[in-house]
């Protein structure tokens, strides 16, 4: 680093913000709560009855609550790692895991962007055609605009973005909570009932529950969020607290949106509704108010996890340059500790997958999808760390043995639950993933050149070449048709 670059990054530290624990809690909650949770009753109808529903709900809830254990534990066992995701797989399985730990971490949360957009966009379509359900032409020069006028906010400052992300976190969960009380108003036990073994296209309860996964995926992600901002923490324990507090808020929200929505409407009419289909299924209950109502909440909503999963894509990249993982150009920050270039690079890559979209046939499922599975290697990374770590400490005195078997077991789970969600996800979004995975080695190089280090060992050569195969496999399946986007 020059002495100009280390003289910008000390000014920029010394200014940091220190969050609070409310605040990193708002942190978590704000980007968990965004698009996925007013997609919640299509997707989970057009997969599953009710008895699949809560079965999938239990297997995800207890999954995603041992991964944010593990991240509470290894902000208490590491705290000397900044950017959690990333920071952990290089430290367990080595820098060019790292490597694309954090760059996998960092386009999920880009591509989820634009998920957003699409879901804003379809929102207003509904009074206002042009825009489809977000896919148009139209709609994705609306969203581009969204795009740059978010980077020039953040750009402002990190202080500054956090604070409004604070303020919107309350204002989107409110509509969601009166969204549950007027469902139970309006409950149908009947419709309930008809609904609990699921339709006849649902298939097997195991396939039922499959189907679910990659979705609760998706509204699950941003449970690292405290994690991944760890460096602006005003105490290093609130990392671990905001975690487990945020994710228990959420999940039982998450939970409560999707049962609540059978006892409301068929589960064949709820899965044929436009997305947002929470607008849809009060709309049912109680008319266009209900409509209406749902769909302010959510462009607020939204906005609100935009702002969140972009302050945390462009963190993931800036940490990563000062590690010296990601070329110099990337860590560099003005003084109000806005790393400029990450946030560039994360707005670009945004705006290149919004345009993908208008080519997909779904395009805020297949963006929710890929967004989920771009996300399952740095877990099953960072998990497989808590593995290592709780599995290394043998020369523990007794009454610490306790305390580090519950930490293994929580691990293993986490691992397991992250490895099951990979065979959930299916070949074709574990292909798409290469495709995105294996281009970003050029990063890589890049970095490792101004190093004047060597580009590969053997067995980073291994995994170049595996990543390079699955990409190739993947844009022939894409080629031929026997995966679609």
């Amino acid at each position: 680093m020059s002495q100009a670059e280390a003289t910008e990054s000390s000014n920029a530290a010394s200014v940091a913000a220190k969050l609070t624990l409310p605040t990193l809690t708002a942190m978590v909650v704000g980007s968990m709560v965004g698009a996925g949770v007013f997609s919640l009753p299509r997707r989970f109808a057009q997969e599953t009855g009710v008895a699949g529903a809560l079965i999938a709900w239990v297997i995800a809830g207890t999954g995603m609550l041992m991964l944010a254990l593990v991240f509470q534990t290894l902000a208490i066992r590491r705290p000397d790692l900044d950017a959690g995701v990333y920071a952990y797989a290089k430290a367990g399985f080595g820098e060019y895991l790292g490597f694309f730990s954090a760059f996998g971490y960092w386009a999920s949360a880009c591509v989820g962007n634009v998920t957003y957009w699409v879901l804003i966009m379809s929102t207003v379509g509904a009074v206002a055609p042009a825009l489809g359900e977000g896919d148009t032409v139209l709609a994705a020069v609306l969203s581009s605009v969204g795009l740059w006028g978010f980077f020039l906010l953040i750009r402002r400052g990190v202080k500054e973005a956090a604070a409004i992300n604070r303020i919107v976190t309350v204002a989107k969960v409110v509509p969601i909570l009166v969204f549950i009380v007027l469902a139970l108003f309006y409950f149908k036990a009947d419709v309930f009932a008809d609904n609990f073994g699921g339709a006849d296209y649902a298939g097997s309860l195991f396939n039922q529950v499959r189907g679910t996964m990659l979705a609760t995926v998706f509204v699950f992600l941003g449970v690292e969020g405290a994690s991944v901002y760890s460096r602006h923490a005003k105490r290093r324990e609130d990392v671990g607290r905001a975690t487990i507090l945020g994710f228990l808020s959420v999940f039982a929200v998450f939970a409560s949106v999707t049962i609540v929505s059978y006892g409301l409407m068929p589960m064949s009419e709820i899965a044929e509704l436009r997305q947002p289909s929470m607008a849809g299924v009060l709309e049912h209950a109680v008319g266009t108010w209900g409509k209406v109502f749902v769909s302010v909440g959510l462009i607020v909503s939204v906005l609100g996890a935009y702002l969140a999963w972009t302050l945390m894509a462009a963190e993931v990249l800036f940490v990563a340059a000062k590690d010296n993982d990601m070329p110099r150009f990337l860590r560099r920050s003005t003084a109000a500790d806005v790393p400029v270039p990450a946030l560039l690079m994360t707005t670009l890559l945004s705006q290149v997958v919004l345009v993908i979209t208008l080519f997909s046939d779904d395009a805020f499922n297949f963006a929710l999808d890929l967004t989920s599975a771009l996300s399952l290697i740095p877990f099953v990374l960072a998990a497989g760390f808590a593995v290592k770590i709780a599995t290394a400490e043998r020369g523990t005195p007794v009454e610490a043995r306790s305390g580090h078997t519950r930490e293994l077991v929580v691990a293993l789970v986490a691992t397991v639950y992250m490895l099951f969600l990979l065979y959930s996800a299916g070949l074709k979004y574990v292909l798409v993933s290469f495709i995105v995975y294996a281009p970003a080695t050029i990063l890589f190089v890049m970095a490792r050149r101004e190093q004047n280090r060597r580009l590969f060992s053997p067995r980073e050569l291994v995994i170049l070449a595996v990543s390079i195969a699955g990409a190739v496999l993947g844009v022939v399946a894409l080629a031929v048709g026997w995966i679609e986007i």
